[in-house]
């Protein structure tokens, strides 16, 4: 089964559509590398899913929520971008490309952390490693979080251009804290974006912590990195770059 669909599964956390199978894809490629987080460098493939509950103006990924053009200057189509995909299609797609690591982004992924279980029970069963990445907005269920090995939580910040409200969900975060597999990954634009970072850690005694600077070009992921290194160090908090800006320059599907 595969289709095009309009939909783009926002805002829920929930199944989705729950009167049709499958997940929401905007796209799936590999092997490739990790390029930021905990498991930099690390082979593996990408699960795209489709629909964010949350609008960030410098979102790198808008082609999977932004039909309005909020986060890029044209506005994406989902006709052409959300595909709704059977779980056995997505599992083949998978194996296709031989590795043993799968990053399952979006999006939001946890928009549709009913309909991940199903494929997180294929690949846990050929002892796939599963690390999802998500905006902590939503709390993962139970037969979810079960199967992930790792969660890469990225709270957003005021520089994101959404209301708290939106953004941080203090018992979402508390739930993925008390799983014991989550890292939080913080996206910055400056140093002084570390002091908001400081607050949300310290409010919801989140660890360990990444900050990685924002930049879907060279130039600047290089300019942020070098702004933030020093202050990151003193808190003894963990730094990433992004590999597949440096390797791609924000090239898709690598």
């Amino acid at each position: 089964m595969s289709e095009t669909v309009c939909d783009p599964v926002s805002g829920s956390g929930g199944a989705g559509h729950p009167d049709r199978s499958g997940l929401v894809v905007n796209e799936i490629f590999g092997p490739t590398v990790q390029g930021e987080g905990p498991s930099a460098g690390r082979i593996c493939a990408f699960v795209r899913l489709g629909g964010c509950n949350l609008s960030c103006r410098w979102c790198d990924t808008p082609y999977t929520w932004d039909w309005t053009g909020i986060a890029s200057p044209v506005p994406h189509d989902p006709a052409e971008e959300l595909h709704l995909l059977a779980v056995e299609e997505v599992a083949d797609r998978i194996r296709a490309t031989g590795v043993d690591r799968v990053i399952v982004s979006g999006g939001e992924p946890l928009n549709q952390q009913h309909r991940l279980v199903p494929l997180l029970e294929l690949l846990s069963s050929e002892a796939v490693t599963v690390e999802v990445e998500t905006n902590g907005t939503h709390e993962p269920v139970a037969p979810l979080a079960r199967l992930v090995d790792r969660f890469v939580v990225s709270p957003k910040l005021s520089h994101s251009g959404d209301s708290e409200r939106r953004r941080i969900s203090a018992a979402a975060l508390r739930s993925f804290r008390e799983l014991g597999k989550s890292d939080f990954k913080f996206v910055v634009t400056s140093p002084e974006d570390l002091s908001e970072v400081d607050g949300i850690v310290a409010a919801n005694s989140l660890r360990p912590v990444w900050i990685m600077p924002e930049g879907r070009d060279v130039d600047t992921l290089v300019r942020n990195l070098s702004a933030v290194a020093d202050e990151v160090v003193r808190r003894r908090w963990n730094l990433t770059g992004r590999l597949h800006i440096l390797a791609w320059n924000d090239a898709r599907g690598v």
